[in-house]
């Protein structure tokens, strides 16, 4: 029975995006839409190649989403994944676009940086680097600051 108790505290963790995991944990897991580097390289501009590919980060206040105030959705540039909504993003003042949550908390895992230091946000479906989440987001709405890359985002504007 304690065992049933603790399989499904893992998995609401799991699923509420709280649960983190490690980088040996990431590198060993299945991801449906992984894809080599090469090919990857093929389908991804040269800066979404580095931040997605090879976790690089963005200039603060020079990339295409971080001042964007339009309605619309933010989907993965890897695979159209809808990741963050509009009505989430604020303004964190770091010079990246900041979100309080997901779209769908499925969509993404976090999990420890190779530094050990940061909560790396993927997308679940391929295992590539989106950004960081921090617990200094705004506390009457959660407390997370779900800090993107633009690069790693497209965004589809609201009709």
């Amino acid at each position: 029975m304690k065992n049933t108790i603790k399989l499904i505290a893992l998995a609401l963790l799991m699923v509420s995006g709280l649960y983190h995991v490690s980088n040996a944990q990431t590198k060993s897991a299945k991801f449906p839409n992984a894809k080599s580097n090469a090919e990857w390289k093929k389908l991804l501009t040269d800066n979404q190649f580095y931040i997605m590919v090879e976790k690089g980060t963005e200039p603060p206040f020079k990339n295409a989403y971080f001042d964007n105030h339009q309605k619309g959705t933010y989907v993965s540039a890897a695979t159209g994944e809808p990741l963050f909504s509009s009505t989430d993003k604020f303004e964190s003042g770091t010079g990246w676009p900041s979100f309080v949550k997901p779209i769908n908390p499925n969509a993404i895992m976090i999990v420890t940086d190779a530094d050990g230091q940061r909560a790396e946000v993927i997308e679940r479906k391929t295992g590539l680097h989106l950004g960081h989440v921090f617990d200094d987001g705004p506390a009457d709405r959660g407390g997370k600051r779900y800090c993107m890359n633009s690069g790693a985002l497209k965004f589809i504007k609201q009709p």
